[in-house]
């Protein structure tokens, strides 16, 4: 028995209006007496961290010459890094490792540049220092600071503390303002940033002049700051 057979007229066209009809979604409720803000702590701390990049750069005709140059000048640079490495004081791990064509003229042979990296970083800033007079094959090409993650993470938690006692007082004082007597949590976001600390220290690093690796590095570490912003909603009671 077919469907049309069954359906009156009036039901199928109620049936078709019914199919029709887009979806209507109502609206959310608003709510009264929501007071919505934000507050911040900072604070600044000295970086606990020096990272030194050491860097050199070739070039030639023979890339297999390159690059086995280049090999030498790393595994040189690595057993006098070795050496001075300890967990977490001074961390030793290579960079940037490439050979690659440099494309010239038509009328010029084609050559090819290369580059090797290695990164000492730690908390022991003269060992570190003196890495730097010890290394002859490589030459310093950054120098920078940060904050170690246990030291970040200790700012952090009291910076937080601060914001959020900040974050209550003003909710308490606006909502006083505004009649109410007190207020109950709606919503809260948290959230922390720690600036990188000055900007890295660029240096020379062609493999021509190792003069300037002669001497231990000059170090002055500066601070970082770290942010913590609290920001939310809360409900206003009479």
């Amino acid at each position: 028995m077919k469907l049309s057979a069954v359906l009156s007229r009036p039901a199928m066209t109620v049936l078709c209006l019914a199919l029709a009809a887009p979806l209507v979604r109502a609206d959310p409720p608003v709510v009264a007496n929501q007071l919505s803000l934000s507050a911040s702590a900072a604070a600044e701390v000295t970086n606990d961290v020096l990272v030194i990049t050491f860097s050199t750069q070739r070039e030639g005709p023979d890339p297999a010459a390159l690059q086995a140059h280049l090999t030498q000048a790393l595994n040189a640079a690595l057993a006098e890094a070795r050496k001075a490495a300890r967990p977490g004081q001074v961390d030793i791990s290579t960079g940037n490792f490439s050979v690659q064509p440099r494309y010239t003229g038509k009328d010029e042979p084609m050559k090819w540049q290369g580059v090797v990296e290695l990164r000492a970083e730690g908390k022991d800033f003269e060992a570190l220092a003196q890495l730097v007079g010890r290394i002859r094959t490589l030459s310093v090409a950054q120098v920078g600071y940060r904050l170690s993650r246990e030291a970040r993470e200790k700012v952090e938690g009291e910076v937080s503390t601060q914001a959020i006692a900040r974050f209550r007082s003003q909710a308490e004082a606006h909502a006083k303002a505004f009649g109410f007597s007190s207020v109950t949590l709606r919503a809260v976001e948290v959230n922390t940033n720690a600036s990188s600390g000055p900007p890295m220290m660029r240096m020379r690093a062609a493999g021509a002049d190792m003069a300037m690796a002669a001497a231990p590095l000059p170090v002055q570490a500066g601070t970082s700051e770290v942010n913590v912003t609290v920001s939310g909603s809360v409900q206003m009671i009479k």
